[in-house]
């Protein structure tokens, strides 16, 4: 299965920073975000044609990555990811308390018989650190999910609008948008929605649940925000506001724990 990944280059962003910016160790974080997005271990060839970049320059990124140990190769001389990028997430979880401060915040959502959930957002994708079905323990609920498209994910939408509309735009105009196939204008209009309400409300469908119409509620954490939070299930429209002042009752309770 390919991976589809927006580069990391913003040419607004680009024109702020200017010469300040490393090109080469962009290249490096666009390479080693290839090997983690992918399902399978990849090739100097494959990657080199994800990322447009020349496939020498690949292979010479991909030796220096394995000599680190952030990617490691396979015996058929592909590349997966490797032990050294595991422990920078795992030290970055725990430095950052993203997982500690939040367990009890989110286990006390789980009375409501919803799915309960906390993601963060890089570039167009969410990955969940959090995401526990009706009943599911939280050893469990960890880790469960991984790449996520934002926009048909309630906390990706919600992270999204704290984006500047350029960098929207970067990442969406002029392609098609997952859950958005009148473009980029549709999409517009909901994340003006979500900043205008300081909460994201959108149907889903999610085939673990019983039922076909799901909703999720979800409101962003941190000042500034760094991470999402969120209830999916049945949720009445007129069980919006309770449910939206308890998420942020919780996204406190997360900051402060």
């Amino acid at each position: 299965m390919s991976i589809s990944m927006p580069s990391v280059v913003n040419n607004e962003k680009l024109q702020k920073y200017g010469s300040q910016l490393n090109q080469s160790l962009i290249h490096g974080i666009e390479a080693l975000q290839g090997i983690a997005a992918s399902d399978h271990p990849i090739g100097g060839r494959e990657l080199s044609r994800i990322l447009e970049l020349d496939i020498t320059k690949v292979n010479r990124m991909l030796r220096t990555l394995a000599y680190l140990g952030l990617v490691r190769q396979t015996p058929d001389r592909k590349y997966t990811s490797g032990p050294g990028m595991h422990i920078l997430a795992a030290q970055s979880l725990y430095a950052t308390g993203y997982i500690q401060n939040a367990i009890v915040p989110l286990e006390s959502l789980k009375s409501f018989g919803l799915i309960v959930a906390m993601g963060v957002l890089w570039q167009d994708k969410v990955t969940y650190l959090y995401h526990a079905l009706p009943g599911m323990n939280s050893v469990d609920a960890m880790g469960r999910l991984s790449y996520y498209p934002a926009t048909i994910s309630g906390i990706g939408l919600s992270l999204l609008s704290e984006l500047d509309d350029d960098e929207i735009s970067h990442l969406y105009k002029d392609k098609e948008i997952e859950g958005f196939p009148n473009g980029f204008a549709s999409l517009m209009e909901k994340i003006n929605e979500i900043r205008s309400l300081s909460y994201t409300r959108v149907e889903t469908t999610d085939t673990s649940l019983k039922t076909s119409r799901t909703y999720t509620i979800a409101v962003n954490v941190g000042q500034p925000v760094y991470s999402a939070i969120a209830l999916s299930g049945w949720i009445p429209q007129e069980s919006t506001d309770e449910l939206v002042a308890i998420l942020n009752e919780k996204a406190k309770e997360i900051l402060c724990e």
